[in-house]
C-alpha cells in the first residue's frame, strides 16, 4: 500500500474510532454526578458580587 492509501485508510477508520471515543468521553465527563456542584458553581458565578439596583428617585418622571 502506497503512504497515500495507508493514511487514508487510517484517517478513514482509526482516526473515527478515535474522536468518537474522545467525544464520548467529553460527555461523560461532563455529566459524571460529581460535577453537578461545580457546573452550578460555573453557572451562578456571573451573580456571585451582585447587588441589588439603587432606588430610583425620578420614579413617575418621564425623561425628556
Amino acid at each position: 500500500m502506497d503512504n497515500y492509501g495507508f493514511l487514508r485508510f487510517v484517517a478513514d477508520s482509526w482516526a473515527l474510532v478515535a474522536l468518537t471515543v474522545v467525544f464520548l468521553g467529553v460527555i461523560v465527563f461532563a455529566y459524571r454526578p460529581r460535577s453537578s456542584r461545580l457546573h452550578q458553581d460555573a453557572a451562578a458565578l456571573i451573580f456571585r458580587n451582585d447587588m441589588k439596583p439603587a432606588a430610583d428617585s425620578r420614579r413617575g418622571e418621564m425623561e425628556a
